[in-house]
């Protein structure tokens, strides 16, 4: 997990997005623990408090889950979004934030239809 602190997107919400990914694609597994708070804060560099804050925001989701004395984990249960409205705000709020970090790093519409495509079709 890399944060960048010269992106325009909070470091809070870089963590955020990153640990959501993570679980997303199962590179964190249901059940599975996470790095403490302190654990986290130096691998990555940032202060304590901001990955208290992202794993308190993930609890209250119910994305995480914390354990008095022995740590925070991946629920084991992801909460399912609950209509179809709701499906599609969250894909149309990750399609707006994919295209403006595409056009933070000069990318164009074009280019992220394109790579888009390519991943979908077996030739990243």
């Amino acid at each position: 997990m890399t944060l960048d602190p010269k992106h325009p997107l909070p470091i809070y919400a870089q963590l955020e997005r990153a640990l959501r990914a993570a679980i997303a694609t199962g590179r964190l597994a249901p059940g599975e623990q996470l790095p403490t708070v302190r654990q986290l804060a130096v691998e990555l560099s940032v202060n304590a408090n901001t990955v208290a804050r992202v794993y308190l925001d993930l609890e209250r989701a119910g994305v995480l889950e914390a354990r008095r004395g022995i740590g925070t984990f991946v629920a084991m249960r992801q909460p399912a979004m609950t209509s179809t409205s709701e499906r599609e705000g969250e894909l149309r709020a990750l399609v707006r934030r994919a295209l403006d970090e595409a056009a933070a790093k000069g990318f164009s519409v074009k280019d992220v239809l394109r790579q888009i495509r390519q991943s979908t079709e077996g030739g990243q």
